[in-house]
């Protein structure tokens, strides 16, 4: 949306540093149409308040590891299939998540195990067992006391 004569409008150097990003990042997200900044009669960048707005729904939607394309569209208000993009990526975060925990299950049991080898500590094979069986339903084990090793 283009910013009016009498709003507050900032350069790109001053977006960029206002986000810690390189000027090329802004660059790039402008030709692949995420971001449409205005131009001064000189023909520079200026950005108002909607594309503040939309610099920082684009860093937060790719911390949550949304692509550039998904991100188009989550800004795209005429986009027929968003709710279809943003549930996969739910989906994509739903997994991602189980697989943190996971993790941080692992390296929690490593941290308590007395076993200074891990892969000999029987729970810590069995936190990989479907890895070598091939089913990959990971390593959410009930929680136990560790006497092993």
């Amino acid at each position: 949306m283009k910013s009016s004569a009498t709003e507050i409008s900032w350069s790109i150097g001053e977006i960029a540093g206002r986000f810690e990003l390189e000027t090329h990042v802004l660059r790039h997200w402008e030709d692949v149409g995420l971001l449409k900044p205005d131009r001064d009669s000189a023909g520079r960048r200026r950005y108002g308040r909607d594309e503040l707005v939309r610099v920082a729904v684009i860093i937060r939607s790719k911390a949550a590891g949304m692509s550039l394309d998904q991100i188009a569209v989550l800004l795209d208000a005429g986009a027929e299939d968003r709710h279809r993009i943003l549930q996969a990526h739910l989906d994509d975060l739903a997994r991602r998540m189980q697989e943190m925990a996971r993790s941080r299950e692992m390296t929690q049991h490593a941290m308590d195990c007395r076993a200074h080898d891990v892969a000999t500590c029987p729970h810590f094979r069995a936190g990989v067992e479907d890895l070598l069986a091939g089913t990959r339903t990971g390593f959410l084990l009930p929680r136990t006391r560790l006497d092993d090793a």
